[in-house]
């Protein structure tokens, strides 16, 4: 039987003389074990001796133990835990002692011929709190075993080795301000790892360290309330609350954590509005537009967000219509702005009383009021130079369309509507009247007409009068005149389109060949009504007849039958179309009708009388043949013509003639031999014979640069000119077939003071025997060849 070295003074007190094993008897033996026995009653002694005599025949058994051993160790020797003892052990180490389950040989060991169990490492109830463990008797000669398998359990009994620790800090809570003694804050929760079921180490008790006077807190279930009155977040916000929880019911010795509770007080409807100031002035230009902002007024409020929030509204003084006051949702100031056009001449000052007002009030703090405020706003208007002013600001006027020109259609009127009145000029803004109809006075404003005006052309004008003043034309004023052109009868009746009517050889009398009608660009209020009648001269017209339907329609009729295409194949009938207007218009539209020849059903075959002369064995189809043939032939001879007269002729020649030829061709003193040897003579005989050469002429700008040193300063060329000969040379250059004209002729300008004076011939003298060329030896080499052909040589060829 299996003992245990701690059941000695259970088997004693019991003193049945043997080992006990119960496993009926859980409670009793827990009872014995724990070291707490009592007496037994009588009843329970009976039903011991009734159990025992069941089990009187089970020769080995386990004796059911537990064990307990403290937590946290610290000793250097394993920690001795108990003794395990089968009555089958003569103590010769026989037996042998198994111990197996949880922490079997890491956490507990067990001296197998002892039986005796040790802990060999530190434990922690928090970490496990028991073990269950199965020990076994073994012979240690044969192995059999000597008594049959049993748990135990070690128990980890619990010290105090563990704070009270806030999982959830730190806390942030609020509570409105101004709240009453005890109100409820937030809660804190401390939790300690110890076993709460044994003595007092998880028992905690709370206390407040920092926060005092103004919050306290429930020792026991750690709710935080306020402990002062009428705290105020605008003299203090935020807190700072330190909490302490300590077990073992706050004795001493007991362990303690602690936690910071941050407790901000939040904002009620506590202060009313109050102005900066009681007293505002502002200032306004009289051309401030509407809803322009005037100034701005702000109501201070100690208190936040929607408690902060104001309504301002003017409630009295002189410029209620005048004014009118927003708030501001961001800033909270009242905007004045204005809210009808204001005048200087009319009004110079105003008089605003303004009030300020919270919208969210609080019932409980209406004793702190009132919720509101009043201030005195006074306005002073500017004067400026305002624009003049038109009345009416638009004019609509009516005028027929035969109005003669220079007639006084309208007055427009202006006026300076400052203080100083100054005096205003009229004009029209061009832009509106692109046609200048209209003319306006520019003294009195009187609207005229400068041209004729036709309502079939522009029925409607929207001009733009302007007026000034005179003093500052800056300031100017606008105002829209709308005219309308009236109508009148200026306008005859004619025929809606051109109108050409046919009519069949075998038409019969009375029949309708042509139904016409008429337009008229006049308007008349009555409506248009046009009437139909042949001209006089066609009134006894022997062939039709005209019918009017009264409907704004004519039918022309035919008179007769018995039509011939060759006798007469078009005919032109005059009629006469005359208006309802006042006075009645008329003119003659013409219809021209063809004769041409039909089927039986009236359908036309053919309106063309030259079919009749046509040779009866020549078809149409040949004639059209014959006559393609003639236009191609003179096509050809007009081709052969242009040719032999275009065909290009050559022409040779040598030098000196090329010279004499150029001297009598331009009948002009040119540029000498610059002119050769820029121009092509052949081209100026026969331009269309020059080839496309782009060449440019070099004579006249090196000349005009030669000469250049010759000319006085004060007699220099004016810009504009030397522009413009400048211009003209580069035309000629560009210009390929353009004779080198260099004279007077194409540039008319001649220079002054130029050393070489005039090359032209129109002041020359009549014969060449009267005109000395010698001075053409100091022009230099450019004029070379012109002294050569113009000087006095001598026999030896030398210049004289």
């Amino acid at each position: 039987m299996w003992t245990s070295g701690r059941m000695s003074n259970a088997k004693n007190f019991l003193g049945l003389g043997v080992s006990l094993y119960f496993w009926g008897l859980m409670d009793l033996t827990t009872t014995v074990l724990s070291g707490s026995a009592k007496p037994l009653t009588k009843s329970q002694e009976d039903n011991l001796s009734d159990k025992l005599l069941l089990h009187q025949r089970m020769k080995r058994s386990w004796v059911w133990n537990q064990f307990f051993v403290l937590e946290e160790y610290t000793g250097t020797d394993p920690l001795y835990v108990g003794k395990l003892h089968s009555d089958m052990d003569r103590g010769d180490g026989s037996i042998k002692y198994i111990l197996s389950g949880e922490g079997a040989g890491i956490v507990f060991t067990i001296d197998d011929t002892t039986g005796d169990i040790h802990a060999i490492q530190r434990l922690d109830r928090e970490e496990r709190s028991q073990y269950t463990l199965r020990a076994q008797a073994l012979d240690r000669r044969t192995g059999r075993p000597m008594e049959p398998e049993s748990e135990f359990i070690i128990k980890i009994q619990d010290i105090n080795d563990n704070e009270p620790k806030f999982l959830d800090g730190p806390y942030v809570a609020s509570v409105p301000e101004m709240s009453p003694v005890g109100t409820s804050v937030i809660q804190v929760t401390a939790t300690d790892a110890d076993d709460p079921t044994y003595g007092n180490s998880a028992r905690v008790v709370y206390s407040i360290l920092q926060g005092q006077p103004y919050f306290s807190v429930d020792s026991r279930t750690g709710l935080i309330r306020t402990a002062l009155m009428n705290m105020d977040r605008e003299a203090k916000e935020y807190y700072e609350v330190i909490i302490q929880a300590k077990d073992m019911g706050g004795q001493l010795g007991g362990l303690a954590g602690t936690t910071t509770v941050n407790i901000t007080l939040s904002d009620v409807n506590d202060n009313p509005p109050r102005f900066l100031q009681k007293h505002y002035q502002m200032n306004v230009l009289e051309s401030a537009p509407v809803s322009s902002t005037v100034g701005r007024v702000i109501a201070k409020d100690l208190d936040e967000g929607i408690n902060a929030e104001m309504k301002y509204s003017l409630v009295d003084g002189d410029g209620l219509d005048v004014f009118d006051i927003n708030t501001d949702p961001n800033y909270q100031v009242g905007i004045i702005t204005v809210r009808k056009p204001l005048s200087f001449e009319s009004k110079k000052s105003y008089t605003l009383k303004v009030e300020g007002a919270n919208p969210h009030l609080e019932m409980r703090f209406l004793n702190l009021g009132p919720f509101r405020d009043t201030t005195t706003v006074h306005i002073s208007v500017e004067d400026v130079d305002e624009p003049p002013v038109f009345e009416p600001s638009f004019y609509f006027v009516e005028v027929p369309e035969d109005v003669e020109i220079g007639t006084t259609i309208q007055i427009i009127s202006a006026k300076d509507p400052d203080v100083t009145n100054n005096s205003i000029r009229y004009s029209i803004d061009r832009s509106s009247d692109p046609g200048r109809f209209f003319y306006v006075d520019i003294a009195t404003g009187a609207l005229m007409t400068a041209r004729p005006l036709d309502r079939e052309d522009i029925s409607w004008h929207n001009i733009t009068v302007m007026a000034v003043e005179l003093n500052n034309p800056s300031q100017v004023g606008s105002v829209s005149v709308t005219v309308k052109v009236l109508d009148v009868n200026d306008n005859a009746p004619e025929f809606a389109r051109f109108y050409e009517a046919f009519v069949c050889e075998n038409a019969k009398a009375g029949q309708l060949i042509q139904t016409v009608s008429a337009v008229d660009q006049d308007d008349p209020q009555e409506g248009q009504h046009f009437y139909y009648s042949l001209a006089p001269e066609a009134a006894n017209n022997p062939n039709f007849t005209l019918r009017d339907n009264q409907d704004n329609t004519a039918w022309i009729l035919t008179r007769r039958s018995g039509f011939r295409q060759h006798e007469q194949s078009t005919f032109y009938l005059p009629i006469l179309i005359t208006d309802n207007g006042r006075p009645r218009l008329s003119s003659t539209s013409t219809l021209t009708v063809h004769v041409c020849s039909c089927d039986d059903d009236g359908v036309v075959i053919s309106c063309n009388a030259e079919a009749y002369i046509l040779p009866i064995s020549l078809s149409r189809g040949a004639l059209i043949a014959i006559l393609a043939c003639i236009f191609v032939l003179l096509v050809l001879v007009l081709l052969i013509l242009s040719m032999r007269r275009h065909r290009k002729q050559p022409y040779i020649i040598n030098e000196e003639e090329n010279i004499h030829e150029n001297i009598v061709r331009y009948d002009d003193e040119g540029g000498g031999e610059e002119d050769t040897e820029a121009f092509d003579i052949a081209a100026m005989w026969n331009p269309r014979e020059a080839q496309v050469v782009v060449k440019s002429r070099q004579d006249m700008m090196p000349e005009i640069e030669s000469l250049s040193r010759y000319v006085p300063q004060t007699c220099v060329m004016d810009s504009n000119v030397h522009n413009y000969v400048l211009a003209k040379l580069y035309e000629a250059d560009m210009d390929l077939w353009a004779p080198p004209f260099d004279s007077l002729q194409t540039y008319m300008f001649e220079g002054n003071g130029s050393v070489a004076e005039s090359l032209s011939s129109l002041q020359s003298v009549t014969t060449d025997s009267d005109q000395s060329y010698d001075y053409l030896t100091d022009w230099g080499p450019r004029f070379k060849k012109l002294a050569e052909m113009y000087g006095v040589t001598d026999g030896s060829g030398a210049l004289w």
